[in-house]
């Protein structure tokens, strides 16, 4: 899964932290990013959302 602050590859198994938010959980590469996360969380869920949505594009696509 992706960190939705940095964008880089997280295991949930090895991710530094992660937050709640509206019934989901966010897993971050650092305390840094989850901090970041954690002062406006519908900022990155948004990200999160279209990144969900290219995803689903990008799989009709092909």
């Amino acid at each position: 899964m992706q960190d939705v602050v940095c964008g880089l590859e997280v295991n949930e198994e090895d991710a530094a932290a992660k937050s709640q938010y509206d019934g989901r959980t966010f897993y971050f590469c650092s305390e840094g990013c989850k901090r970041r996360f954690d002062a406006d969380p519908a900022k990155y869920d948004k990200a999160f959302e279209r990144g969900v949505q290219k995803t689903r594009e990008d799989a009709r696509s092909k």
